[in-house]
């Protein structure tokens, strides 16, 4: 087949390869077409292994949509190369975007509760509440302040306006006492 280069020409090879899936058709527009498209996608800003791949992937997509194309609206060069400039666009956006990693550990799920976890949970705080019952008023006040207001052991002699080693006696008492509750009750010492 004779190399057909005019607007005309390629427009009709198109519509052939539209109409029916012309083979010789495609091979002539291919040979026009896929330096041409190389040439611009690397000038898109592309590598020329990038370019190639781009090139093929716009082929692929001229022999699908061959029969979209429309002799009236647009020449088969413009068509070709609003494909290829769509791809490049296609193929930089999907550089620009990491592609899902299942295994991320931000998207794996947390682990799946136990269903006698719960029950576990209440059980503990609730010897441990029965245990802390056990404490004098000091030292509750000390374990309060250091654990549930995250308070160091000097803002908390300051607070109470006492000692710090008294702080530290009384918080190394109650986790004493906590122990032997805890081991009484049937529950982990801590």
């Amino acid at each position: 087949m004779k190399q057909k280069t005019d607007g005309a020409a390629l427009s009709a090879l198109l519509c052939a390869i539209g109409e029916t899936q012309d083979k010789e058709a495609f091979a002539e527009l291919f040979k026009h077409f896929a330096p041409r498209l190389k040439s611009y996608i690397i000038r898109l800003g592309s590598d020329a292994g990038a370019a190639e791949e781009l090139t093929q992937e716009t082929m692929v997509l001229v022999w699908r949509k061959a029969s979209q194309f429309d002799p009236a609206k647009a020449s088969a060069s413009t068509w070709i190369f609003t494909i290829a400039r769509n791809a490049r666009i296609d193929a930089f956006r999907r550089e620009k975007r990491p592609e899902y990693d299942p295994e991320d550990p931000a998207l794996v799920p947390d682990a799946l509760e136990a269903p006698d976890e719960p029950i576990s949970r209440e059980q503990s705080a609730a010897q441990l509440a029965n245990a802390m019952q056990r404490l004098s008023e000091p030292e509750r006040a000390v374990l309060h302040l250091s654990f549930f207001e995250d308070l160091s052991h000097g803002m908390i002699a300051e607070r109470l306006g006492i000692p710090l080693g008294t702080v530290k006696s009384r918080m190394r008492l109650a986790f004493g006492k906590l122990r032997a509750a805890l081991s009484e009750l049937g529950g982990q010492p801590t």
